[in-house]
């Protein structure tokens, strides 16, 4: 598949460097500027398959900047002041359920806490949420959230990989923090 990625790459390249090349031909033939002929096919050129890179970074970065980040409103010894002896008996559950109510899937960890992701849908270029939170079941207070951003174009089937951006700038170190803080609680009933 990479191989035949990189074959439609060079040829859609040679076109390119074809159509700027006849662009710059047309222009000086007429007596018209080459420079904004040959620069105008090369921006017409880069548009018909990027198109939606710069978009799509830019509204990433934006709400990487305004909504991403690991929130932790009570540790696990906040927790366990506020509800001694909760965590005897429990075990250990990993049942995945799916919730059509917000449209997310809730993993039950154990009887008292449940670990959910919302699933918003996809939002502005590509851009889709990943909205995960660690909630005490008895209380249904959140003990602690995640939100990251990524971006990948799913009507390509991948194949527009420039566009395909993991996590925010700080995102994997924060759902690093936030699955090692989930573990405290999942083992907590040891």
């Amino acid at each position: 598949m990479g191989f035949v990625i990189f074959i439609a790459m060079g040829l859609y390249l040679l076109i390119s460097i074809g159509v700027v090349a006849w662009a710059i031909s047309y222009a000086k033939k007429r007596g018209k500027s080459t420079k904004r002929w040959g620069w105008g096919a090369v921006f017409v050129m880069y548009n018909i398959v990027f198109w939606d890179w710069i978009p799509t970074v830019a509204v990433h970065q934006f709400y990487c900047a305004k909504d991403s980040g690991f929130w932790v409103y009570k540790t696990l010894d906040q927790w366990k002041v506020e509800n001694p002896g909760g965590l005897e008996g429990l075990t250990t559950q990993r049942v995945w359920q799916h919730d059509y109510s917000n449209g997310g899937d809730v993993v039950h960890i154990n009887q008292r806490f449940d670990l959910a992701y919302d699933k918003k849908g996809e939002q502005f270029f590509h851009l889709w949420p990943d909205d995960r939170k660690l909630i005490d079941v008895k209380s249904g207070e959140v003990i602690a959230r995640l939100v990251d951003f990524n971006s990948y174009a799913s009507e390509w089937g991948g194949l527009k990989f420039w566009i395909s951006i993991r996590h925010c700038s700080s995102g994997q170190e924060n759902v690093t923090k936030f699955g090692n803080f989930y573990l405290q609680f999942k083992g907590a009933e040891k």
